[in-house]
């Protein structure tokens, strides 16, 4: 698995296709009609006794972050609860620390996907987890772990949200936050030097080897996959609340796991 994760450094040819944000855009929102046991296809509420799971997508740096994390903070951790798709990076401590540097941490196969999906499932069932933390100055999945306890809001965010068929299906709501190239790589230098001890030939020579290449394969061509897209990323107020509308009005006929905190 390490090897063919080396190996994956070109884009695909899907690198190509991309929506443009005129394809959707946050003010699409008011028009969604929730899935499932949320809403009927008309848009009238029903009864909703599973958490609604929001997923939230977009390149590295681009804001989704932000944006996840201001979702929370304005519902409370009574709510909702943030799950990092960047905590399921597969275990490969028994490679050595070089070898783990290699490693294309920007492709799809780099996400242990089937452990994020056991645990949603799990949380959906009113089940607490034991959410994987990772050490990103180390490239290795730290042995102590998160306990998360089931909300009424699951907010999953990552890279590679919207990139996978099987989570995808999870989603009740899927967000794609859209930003400038250049900012998004101003942003994750900053980061990568001030939050992950890597060196500005580190980040370098992993940006143009894989996060790039990634993102073009990967990451862009999701977008067509969002209900909504967020442009400008966390500083986008506008979109922001118009999240938190239709969150709240799931809210208010939620019977399932952790509805007596709301």
């Amino acid at each position: 698995m390490a090897r063919d994760l080396r190996k994956r450094l070109r884009p695909s040819a899907e690198a190509s296709h991309s929506c443009s944000a005129a394809c959707f855009s946050y003010t699409l929102i008011g028009g969604l009609g929730l899935k499932g046991d949320h809403m009927t296809a008309h848009g009238h509420s029903t009864t909703a006794a599973r958490p609604f799971v929001v997923g939230i997508a977009g390149g590295s740096g681009s804001g989704k972050t932000t944006i996840a994390s201001r979702l929370v903070e304005n519902l409370g951790s009574e709510i909702a609860v943030l799950i990092e798709q960047d905590s399921y990076y597969r275990d490969l401590s028994t490679l050595s620390f070089d070898e783990r540097s290699a490693v294309n941490f920007d492709h799809p196969d780099a996400i242990e996907i089937p452990l994020i999906l056991a645990q949603l499932d799990g949380l959906c069932r009113g089940e607490t987890i034991a959410k994987p933390r990772y050490d990103f100055a180390q490239h290795a999945r730290s042995r102590e772990t998160d306990r998360v306890v089931p909300r009424p809001i699951l907010v999953l965010e990552g890279i590679l949200v919207l990139a996978d068929p099987e989570l995808r299906k999870r989603l009740d709501l899927k967000v794609f936050v859209d930003t400038a190239a250049d900012i998004r790589l101003i942003r994750r230098i900053r980061r990568d030097l001030e939050q992950r001890g890597r060196s500005f030939e580190q980040i370098r020579r992993q940006y143009y080897d894989t996060v790039r290449p990634m993102h073009l394969a990967f990451v862009e061509p999701s977008k067509r996959h969002a209900d909504v897209i967020i442009p400008e990323g966390g500083q986008n107020r506008v979109a922001l609340d118009l999240l938190l509308g239709r969150i709240r009005e799931f809210l208010r006929t939620y019977t399932g796991p952790g509805a007596s905190t709301i």
